[in-house]
Protein backbone atom coordinates (compact mmCIF):
# COMPACT_ATOMS: atom_id res chain seq x y z
CA UNK A 1 0.00 0.00 0.00
CA UNK A 2 1.32 3.60 -0.64
CA UNK A 3 0.75 5.65 2.22
CA UNK A 4 1.31 9.06 0.41
CA UNK A 5 -2.08 8.16 -2.01
CA UNK A 6 -4.07 8.86 0.73
CA UNK A 7 -2.44 10.76 3.18
CA UNK A 8 -2.60 13.40 0.67
CA UNK A 9 -6.29 13.75 0.99
CA UNK A 10 -5.62 14.04 4.52
CA UNK A 11 -5.36 17.84 3.96
CA UNK A 12 -9.13 17.91 2.61
CA UNK A 13 -10.73 15.72 4.75
CA UNK A 14 -9.52 17.50 7.40
CA UNK A 15 -10.42 21.21 6.24
CA UNK A 16 -14.08 19.69 5.82
CA UNK A 17 -14.45 18.28 8.83
CA UNK A 18 -13.48 20.19 11.45
CA UNK A 19 -16.52 22.37 11.17
CA UNK A 20 -18.88 19.46 11.50
CA UNK A 21 -16.07 17.97 14.38
CA UNK A 22 -16.37 21.55 16.04
CA UNK A 23 -20.50 21.18 15.69
CA UNK A 24 -20.75 17.78 17.08
CA UNK A 25 -18.43 18.70 20.33
CA UNK A 26 -20.41 21.54 21.08
CA UNK A 27 -23.26 19.56 20.18
CA UNK A 28 -23.14 16.95 22.88
CA UNK A 29 -21.49 19.61 25.23
CA UNK A 30 -24.66 21.14 25.99
CA UNK A 31 -25.04 17.33 27.52
CA UNK A 32 -21.67 17.34 28.93
CA UNK A 33 -22.04 20.56 30.92
CA UNK A 34 -25.27 19.38 32.10
CA UNK A 35 -23.51 16.31 33.17
CA UNK A 36 -20.28 18.39 35.04
CA UNK A 37 -22.59 21.13 36.56
CA UNK A 38 -25.09 18.87 38.12
CA UNK A 39 -22.39 16.22 39.23
CA UNK A 40 -21.06 19.10 41.75
CA UNK A 41 -24.52 18.69 42.94
CA UNK A 42 -23.73 15.00 43.87
CA UNK A 43 -23.95 12.06 42.52
CA UNK A 44 -27.38 11.02 42.90
CA UNK A 45 -27.90 13.45 40.53
CA UNK A 46 -25.92 12.76 38.05
CA UNK A 47 -27.10 9.33 38.15
CA UNK A 48 -30.72 10.68 38.42
CA UNK A 49 -29.67 12.76 34.65
CA UNK A 50 -28.04 9.76 33.34
CA UNK A 51 -31.53 7.70 33.98
CA UNK A 52 -33.41 10.21 32.50
CA UNK A 53 -31.80 10.51 29.26
CA UNK A 54 -31.18 6.45 28.62
CA UNK A 55 -34.46 6.59 26.90
CA UNK A 56 -33.46 10.04 25.31
CA UNK A 57 -30.83 8.90 23.83
CA UNK A 58 -32.20 5.72 22.40
CA UNK A 59 -35.33 8.17 20.68
CA UNK A 60 -32.72 10.28 19.92
CA UNK A 61 -30.32 8.09 17.83
CA UNK A 62 -33.42 6.93 15.76
CA UNK A 63 -34.06 10.53 14.63
CA UNK A 64 -30.59 11.25 13.93
CA UNK A 65 -29.76 7.79 12.26
CA UNK A 66 -32.71 8.87 10.17
CA UNK A 67 -31.76 12.06 9.06
CA UNK A 68 -28.03 10.39 7.99
CA UNK A 69 -30.56 9.27 4.71
CA UNK A 70 -30.28 12.96 3.98
CA UNK A 71 -26.38 13.77 3.37
CA UNK A 72 -25.67 10.98 0.75
CA UNK A 73 -28.51 11.82 -1.30
CA UNK A 74 -28.07 15.56 -1.16
CA UNK A 75 -23.96 14.58 -2.20
CA UNK A 76 -25.19 12.42 -4.75
CA UNK A 77 -27.48 15.00 -6.50
CA UNK A 78 -24.57 17.62 -6.02
CA UNK A 79 -22.24 15.44 -7.83
CA UNK A 80 -24.55 15.16 -11.13
CA UNK A 81 -24.92 18.79 -10.78
CA UNK A 82 -29.26 18.20 -10.34
CA UNK A 83 -30.26 20.68 -8.13
CA UNK A 84 -34.06 20.30 -8.70
CA UNK A 85 -33.08 16.41 -7.54
CA UNK A 86 -31.20 17.72 -4.21
CA UNK A 87 -34.77 20.24 -3.35
CA UNK A 88 -37.17 17.70 -3.68
CA UNK A 89 -34.82 15.22 -1.16
CA UNK A 90 -34.77 18.30 0.98
CA UNK A 91 -38.13 18.98 0.71
CA UNK A 92 -39.08 15.44 1.34
CA UNK A 93 -36.31 14.67 3.98
CA UNK A 94 -37.71 17.93 6.03
CA UNK A 95 -41.32 16.73 6.20
CA UNK A 96 -40.07 13.38 7.56
CA UNK A 97 -37.95 14.71 9.91
CA UNK A 98 -40.76 16.96 11.52
CA UNK A 99 -43.08 14.23 11.86
CA UNK A 100 -40.66 11.66 13.19
CA UNK A 101 -39.99 14.70 15.42
CA UNK A 102 -43.23 14.67 16.34
CA UNK A 103 -44.07 10.64 17.01
CA UNK A 104 -40.76 10.58 19.24
CA UNK A 105 -41.78 13.04 21.23
CA UNK A 106 -45.27 11.40 21.79
CA UNK A 107 -43.40 8.22 22.05
CA UNK A 108 -41.02 9.16 25.12
CA UNK A 109 -43.78 10.56 26.86
CA UNK A 110 -46.16 7.06 26.65
CA UNK A 111 -42.40 5.26 28.31
CA UNK A 112 -42.34 7.36 30.90
CA UNK A 113 -43.87 4.90 33.56
CA UNK A 114 -41.02 1.84 32.06
CA UNK A 115 -38.29 4.38 34.32
CA UNK A 116 -40.53 2.92 38.05
CA UNK A 117 -39.71 -0.34 36.57
CA UNK A 118 -36.10 -0.37 35.97
CA UNK A 119 -34.46 -1.43 38.80
CA UNK A 120 -32.57 1.84 39.78
CA UNK A 121 -32.66 3.62 42.88
CA UNK A 122 -35.84 5.04 44.04
CA UNK A 123 -34.12 8.07 44.90
CA UNK A 124 -32.89 8.83 41.35
CA UNK A 125 -35.77 7.92 39.75
CA UNK A 126 -37.49 10.50 41.60
CA UNK A 127 -35.34 13.02 40.52
CA UNK A 128 -35.09 11.96 36.96
CA UNK A 129 -38.61 12.12 35.78
CA UNK A 130 -39.05 15.82 35.58
CA UNK A 131 -36.00 16.02 33.62
CA UNK A 132 -36.88 13.44 31.31
CA UNK A 133 -40.07 14.89 30.86
CA UNK A 134 -38.76 18.69 29.29
CA UNK A 135 -35.53 16.99 27.93
CA UNK A 136 -38.24 15.02 25.75
CA UNK A 137 -39.82 18.03 24.49
CA UNK A 138 -36.48 19.37 22.94
CA UNK A 139 -35.67 16.43 20.89
CA UNK A 140 -38.49 18.09 18.63
CA UNK A 141 -36.12 21.09 17.96
CA UNK A 142 -32.93 19.04 17.69
CA UNK A 143 -34.45 16.50 14.95
CA UNK A 144 -35.49 19.80 13.10
CA UNK A 145 -32.18 21.46 13.79
CA UNK A 146 -30.56 17.78 12.62
CA UNK A 147 -32.27 17.75 9.14
CA UNK A 148 -31.10 21.15 8.69
CA UNK A 149 -27.41 20.05 9.11
CA UNK A 150 -27.33 17.03 7.01
CA UNK A 151 -28.52 18.58 3.90
CA UNK A 152 -26.43 21.68 4.70
CA UNK A 153 -23.25 18.80 5.10
CA UNK A 154 -24.27 17.66 1.70
CA UNK A 155 -23.80 20.53 0.23
CA UNK A 156 -19.89 20.81 1.75
CA UNK A 157 -21.28 23.29 3.51
CA UNK A 158 -20.58 22.39 6.92
CA UNK A 159 -19.52 25.34 8.66
CA UNK A 160 -23.03 26.80 9.37
CA UNK A 161 -23.97 23.77 12.04
CA UNK A 162 -21.04 24.13 13.56
CA UNK A 163 -22.12 28.25 14.19
CA UNK A 164 -25.48 27.53 15.14
CA UNK A 165 -23.84 24.92 18.01
CA UNK A 166 -21.41 27.56 19.45
CA UNK A 167 -24.30 29.72 19.50
CA UNK A 168 -26.56 27.20 21.45
CA UNK A 169 -24.00 26.44 24.03
CA UNK A 170 -23.45 29.63 24.96
CA UNK A 171 -27.09 30.16 25.65
CA UNK A 172 -26.69 26.75 27.39
CA UNK A 173 -23.85 27.47 29.67
CA UNK A 174 -25.56 30.79 30.80
CA UNK A 175 -29.35 29.06 31.38
CA UNK A 176 -27.27 26.81 33.25
CA UNK A 177 -25.35 29.27 35.92
CA UNK A 178 -28.60 30.84 36.61
CA UNK A 179 -30.99 27.82 36.77
CA UNK A 180 -29.20 24.83 38.22
CA UNK A 181 -27.59 27.16 41.18
CA UNK A 182 -29.87 29.99 41.05
CA UNK A 183 -28.42 33.68 40.09
CA UNK A 184 -30.16 36.94 39.63
CA UNK A 185 -33.64 36.71 39.73
CA UNK A 186 -33.89 32.72 38.96
CA UNK A 187 -34.10 30.22 41.66
CA UNK A 188 -32.07 27.09 42.20
CA UNK A 189 -33.84 24.56 40.16
CA UNK A 190 -30.86 21.85 40.53
CA UNK A 191 -31.24 19.09 36.99
CA UNK A 192 -34.71 21.09 36.26
CA UNK A 193 -32.54 23.94 35.55
CA UNK A 194 -30.43 22.38 33.76
CA UNK A 195 -33.16 20.36 31.66
CA UNK A 196 -34.83 23.98 30.61
CA UNK A 197 -31.63 25.59 29.69
CA UNK A 198 -31.42 22.19 26.97
CA UNK A 199 -34.95 23.15 25.86
CA UNK A 200 -34.20 26.72 25.25
CA UNK A 201 -30.51 26.60 23.95
CA UNK A 202 -31.94 23.28 21.10
CA UNK A 203 -34.45 25.94 19.83
CA UNK A 204 -32.36 29.06 19.73
CA UNK A 205 -29.93 26.69 17.73
CA UNK A 206 -32.86 25.43 14.88
CA UNK A 207 -33.94 29.03 14.49
CA UNK A 208 -30.65 30.24 13.95
CA UNK A 209 -30.02 27.62 11.47
CA UNK A 210 -33.16 28.25 9.22
CA UNK A 211 -31.93 32.12 9.61
CA UNK A 212 -28.15 30.93 8.12
CA UNK A 213 -29.77 28.74 5.14
CA UNK A 214 -32.34 31.33 4.18
CA UNK A 215 -29.76 34.35 3.42
CA UNK A 216 -27.35 32.33 1.92
CA UNK A 217 -26.76 32.28 -2.04
CA UNK A 218 -26.22 28.40 -2.69
CA UNK A 219 -29.25 27.27 -0.86
CA UNK A 220 -31.73 29.41 -2.11
CA UNK A 221 -32.57 26.78 -5.34
CA UNK A 222 -33.18 24.35 -3.10
CA UNK A 223 -35.56 26.27 0.09
CA UNK A 224 -37.91 27.33 -2.94
CA UNK A 225 -41.38 25.60 -1.70
CA UNK A 226 -42.61 22.63 -2.76
CA UNK A 227 -45.79 22.21 -4.47
CA UNK A 228 -48.31 19.48 -3.94
CA UNK A 229 -48.22 18.09 -7.17
CA UNK A 230 -44.68 17.72 -6.59
CA UNK A 231 -44.74 15.32 -3.31
CA UNK A 232 -43.72 11.88 -4.64
CA UNK A 233 -44.32 8.66 -2.73
CA UNK A 234 -40.84 7.35 -4.46
CA UNK A 235 -38.85 9.66 -2.78
CA UNK A 236 -40.56 9.26 0.44
CA UNK A 237 -39.70 5.42 -0.22
CA UNK A 238 -36.24 6.36 -1.27
CA UNK A 239 -35.18 8.08 2.18
CA UNK A 240 -36.66 5.60 4.07
CA UNK A 241 -34.52 2.80 2.63
CA UNK A 242 -32.02 4.52 3.69
CA UNK A 243 -33.12 6.71 6.77
CA UNK A 244 -34.47 3.33 8.37
CA UNK A 245 -31.48 0.83 8.23
CA UNK A 246 -29.06 4.07 9.35
CA UNK A 247 -31.34 4.51 12.12
CA UNK A 248 -31.36 0.80 13.73
CA UNK A 249 -27.60 1.30 13.10
CA UNK A 250 -27.85 4.10 15.18
CA UNK A 251 -30.41 2.61 17.63
CA UNK A 252 -28.26 -0.81 18.14
CA UNK A 253 -24.94 1.33 18.84
CA UNK A 254 -25.96 3.74 21.54
CA UNK A 255 -29.02 1.29 22.70
CA UNK A 256 -25.86 -0.84 24.01
CA UNK A 257 -24.65 2.14 25.70
CA UNK A 258 -27.80 2.89 26.96
CA UNK A 259 -28.10 -0.83 28.05
CA UNK A 260 -24.60 -0.58 29.69
CA UNK A 261 -26.24 2.81 32.04
CA UNK A 262 -28.96 0.81 32.97
CA UNK A 263 -27.08 -2.20 33.60
CA UNK A 264 -25.06 -0.39 36.11
CA UNK A 265 -27.48 1.32 37.68
CA UNK A 266 -28.62 -2.22 39.22
CA UNK A 267 -25.76 -2.07 40.91
CA UNK A 268 -26.26 1.14 42.90
CA UNK A 269 -25.96 4.90 42.09
CA UNK A 270 -22.35 5.06 42.41
CA UNK A 271 -21.57 2.78 39.59
CA UNK A 272 -24.51 4.08 37.28
CA UNK A 273 -22.65 7.81 37.79
CA UNK A 274 -19.04 6.51 37.51
CA UNK A 275 -20.42 4.98 33.87
CA UNK A 276 -22.26 7.68 32.64
CA UNK A 277 -19.04 9.66 33.24
CA UNK A 278 -17.00 7.13 31.05
CA UNK A 279 -19.89 7.15 28.24
CA UNK A 280 -19.52 11.31 28.26
CA UNK A 281 -15.72 11.35 27.78
CA UNK A 282 -16.02 8.19 25.00
CA UNK A 283 -18.99 9.79 23.37
CA UNK A 284 -16.85 13.23 23.32
CA UNK A 285 -14.02 11.08 21.48
CA UNK A 286 -16.89 9.59 19.10
CA UNK A 287 -17.64 12.68 17.82
CA UNK A 288 -13.97 13.50 16.00
CA UNK A 289 -15.52 9.76 14.41
CA UNK A 290 -18.83 11.02 13.50
CA UNK A 291 -17.37 14.21 11.89
CA UNK A 292 -14.66 11.83 9.86
CA UNK A 293 -17.70 9.80 8.58
CA UNK A 294 -19.54 13.07 7.73
CA UNK A 295 -17.15 13.82 5.27
CA UNK A 296 -16.50 10.67 4.13
CA UNK A 297 -20.28 10.12 3.02
CA UNK A 298 -20.18 13.65 1.33
CA UNK A 299 -17.05 12.12 -0.67
CA UNK A 300 -18.49 8.91 -1.64
CA UNK A 301 -21.68 10.09 -2.66
CA UNK A 302 -19.84 12.97 -4.87
CA UNK A 303 -17.88 10.22 -6.19
CA UNK A 304 -20.75 8.19 -6.51
CA UNK A 305 -22.35 10.28 -8.68
CA UNK A 306 -19.75 10.95 -10.68
CA UNK A 307 -19.27 6.77 -11.16
CA UNK A 308 -15.30 7.41 -10.22
CA UNK A 309 -14.77 4.24 -8.23
CA UNK A 310 -11.22 4.30 -7.57
CA UNK A 311 -11.36 7.30 -6.90
CA UNK A 312 -14.08 6.49 -4.45
CA UNK A 313 -12.46 4.03 -2.71
CA UNK A 314 -8.75 5.73 -2.26
CA UNK A 315 -10.82 8.84 -0.78
CA UNK A 316 -12.36 6.36 1.71
CA UNK A 317 -9.30 4.54 2.34
CA UNK A 318 -7.84 7.95 3.15
CA UNK A 319 -10.46 8.57 6.01
CA UNK A 320 -9.98 5.11 8.09
CA UNK A 321 -6.34 5.95 8.03
CA UNK A 322 -6.63 9.18 9.11
CA UNK A 323 -9.44 7.98 11.91
CA UNK A 324 -6.97 5.78 12.91
CA UNK A 325 -4.17 7.98 13.63
CA UNK A 326 -6.83 10.47 15.57
CA UNK A 327 -8.37 7.81 17.52
CA UNK A 328 -4.82 6.07 18.39
CA UNK A 329 -3.99 9.74 20.30
CA UNK A 330 -6.86 9.97 22.23
CA UNK A 331 -6.24 5.95 22.81
CA UNK A 332 -2.98 7.11 24.63
CA UNK A 333 -4.78 10.28 26.45
CA UNK A 334 -7.53 8.22 28.08
CA UNK A 335 -4.98 6.00 29.19
CA UNK A 336 -2.59 8.78 30.67
CA UNK A 337 -5.18 10.90 32.18
CA UNK A 338 -7.61 8.39 32.86
CA UNK A 339 -7.45 9.35 37.67
CA UNK A 340 -7.75 13.12 36.30
CA UNK A 341 -10.84 13.23 33.96
CA UNK A 342 -13.49 11.78 36.63
CA UNK A 343 -12.81 14.85 38.39
CA UNK A 344 -14.19 17.49 35.83
CA UNK A 345 -17.31 15.47 37.32
CA UNK A 346 -17.49 15.01 40.97
CA UNK A 347 -15.17 14.77 44.21
CA UNK A 348 -16.90 11.31 45.11
CA UNK A 349 -13.86 9.30 45.45
CA UNK A 350 -15.66 5.47 44.99
CA UNK A 351 -17.18 7.25 42.08
CA UNK A 352 -14.03 8.34 40.92
CA UNK A 353 -12.01 5.24 41.40
CA UNK A 354 -14.55 2.94 39.40
CA UNK A 355 -14.78 5.66 36.02
CA UNK A 356 -10.87 5.45 36.58
CA UNK A 357 -10.97 1.79 35.71
CA UNK A 358 -13.60 2.14 32.73
CA UNK A 359 -11.51 5.15 30.85
CA UNK A 360 -9.14 1.91 30.61
CA UNK A 361 -11.29 0.00 28.26
CA UNK A 362 -12.30 2.98 26.87
CA UNK A 363 -8.72 3.79 25.75
CA UNK A 364 -8.88 0.50 24.34
CA UNK A 365 -11.25 0.69 22.24
CA UNK A 366 -10.85 4.25 20.64
CA UNK A 367 -9.79 3.28 17.62
CA UNK A 368 -12.09 0.14 16.56
CA UNK A 369 -14.86 2.71 18.16
CA UNK A 370 -14.05 5.07 15.72
CA UNK A 371 -13.22 2.86 12.55
CA UNK A 372 -16.38 1.18 12.39
CA UNK A 373 -17.60 4.63 12.42
CA UNK A 374 -16.22 5.85 9.58
CA UNK A 375 -16.74 2.59 7.26
CA UNK A 376 -20.00 2.44 8.18
CA UNK A 377 -20.40 6.31 6.88
CA UNK A 378 -18.43 5.14 3.80
CA UNK A 379 -21.21 2.71 3.25
CA UNK A 380 -23.90 5.03 3.90
CA UNK A 381 -22.02 7.31 1.03
CA UNK A 382 -22.80 3.84 -0.75
CA UNK A 383 -26.06 3.98 -0.01
CA UNK A 384 -25.41 0.02 1.12
CA UNK A 385 -27.64 0.29 4.33
CA UNK A 386 -29.45 -3.31 5.06
CA UNK A 387 -26.13 -5.62 5.40
CA UNK A 388 -24.53 -3.28 7.25
CA UNK A 389 -27.82 -2.99 9.69
CA UNK A 390 -27.21 -6.83 9.92
CA UNK A 391 -23.87 -6.63 11.07
CA UNK A 392 -24.36 -3.73 13.98
CA UNK A 393 -27.43 -5.90 15.26
CA UNK A 394 -25.39 -9.00 15.64
CA UNK A 395 -21.95 -7.30 16.89
CA UNK A 396 -23.93 -5.08 19.59
CA UNK A 397 -26.77 -7.61 20.61
CA UNK A 398 -26.27 -11.16 19.41
CA UNK A 399 -22.71 -11.04 20.76
CA UNK A 400 -22.15 -7.83 22.61
CA UNK A 401 -24.50 -7.35 25.16
CA UNK A 402 -25.06 -11.02 26.46
CA UNK A 403 -21.09 -10.48 27.41
CA UNK A 404 -22.19 -6.67 29.19
CA UNK A 405 -24.77 -8.75 30.81
CA UNK A 406 -22.80 -11.86 32.64
CA UNK A 407 -19.43 -10.30 33.27
CA UNK A 408 -21.63 -7.23 35.09
CA UNK A 409 -24.24 -9.23 36.90
CA UNK A 410 -22.76 -12.58 37.55
CA UNK A 411 -19.38 -11.98 38.03
CA UNK A 412 -16.92 -9.63 40.22
CA UNK A 413 -15.84 -7.77 37.30
CA UNK A 414 -19.28 -5.73 37.61
CA UNK A 415 -19.53 -2.24 35.65
CA UNK A 416 -15.60 -3.16 34.31
CA UNK A 417 -17.31 -6.06 32.82
CA UNK A 418 -20.18 -4.86 30.81
CA UNK A 419 -17.51 -2.37 29.25
CA UNK A 420 -15.29 -5.39 27.83
CA UNK A 421 -18.77 -6.03 26.26
CA UNK A 422 -18.94 -2.79 24.71
CA UNK A 423 -15.16 -3.42 23.74
CA UNK A 424 -15.76 -6.71 22.12
CA UNK A 425 -19.23 -5.26 20.38
CA UNK A 426 -17.42 -2.49 18.63
CA UNK A 427 -14.15 -4.30 17.47
CA UNK A 428 -16.40 -7.49 15.62
CA UNK A 429 -18.22 -4.60 13.78
CA UNK A 430 -15.05 -2.50 12.46
CA UNK A 431 -13.67 -5.48 11.38
CA UNK A 432 -16.75 -7.45 9.48
CA UNK A 433 -18.16 -3.63 8.38
CA UNK A 434 -14.12 -3.27 6.75
CA UNK A 435 -14.87 -6.70 4.95
CA UNK A 436 -18.31 -5.35 3.77
CA UNK A 437 -16.78 -1.79 2.08
CA UNK A 438 -14.03 -3.92 0.60
CA UNK A 439 -16.02 -6.36 -1.04
CA UNK A 440 -18.27 -3.73 -2.17
CA UNK A 441 -15.65 -1.40 -3.40
CA UNK A 442 -13.75 -3.93 -5.36
CA UNK A 443 -16.73 -5.40 -7.31
CA UNK A 444 -17.38 -1.57 -8.70
CA UNK A 445 -14.01 -1.08 -9.90
CA UNK A 446 -14.31 -4.72 -11.34
CA UNK A 447 -17.62 -3.70 -13.28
Amino acid sequence: MNFNQYSKEFKTNINLALPVITGLVGHLLVGLIDDIMVGRLGPIHLAATSLGNSLIFIAISLGIGFSFAITPLIAESDGEKDTQKGRLIFHHSMLMMLILGLVLVLFMFLLKPILYHLKQPPEVVELAIPYFEIVALSMFPMLIFQGFKQFADGLSQTKYAMQATVITNVVNIILNFMLIYGMWIFPKMGIIGAAIGTLVSRIVMVVFMYYNLKRRTIFKPYLVKIKREEIQRKLFKKITSIGLPSALQMLFEVGIFTASILLAGTLGAFPQAANQIAIKLAATTFMISIGIGVVTTIRVGNQKGLKQFVDLRRIAISNFLLITLIMFVFSIMFMLLRSYLPLLFTAEVEVIEIATSLLIIAGIFQISDGVQAVVLAALRGLQDVIVPTYITFVAYWVIGFPICYYLGLYTELRTFGIWIGLLVSLTLSAVLLLIRFNYLTKKLICK
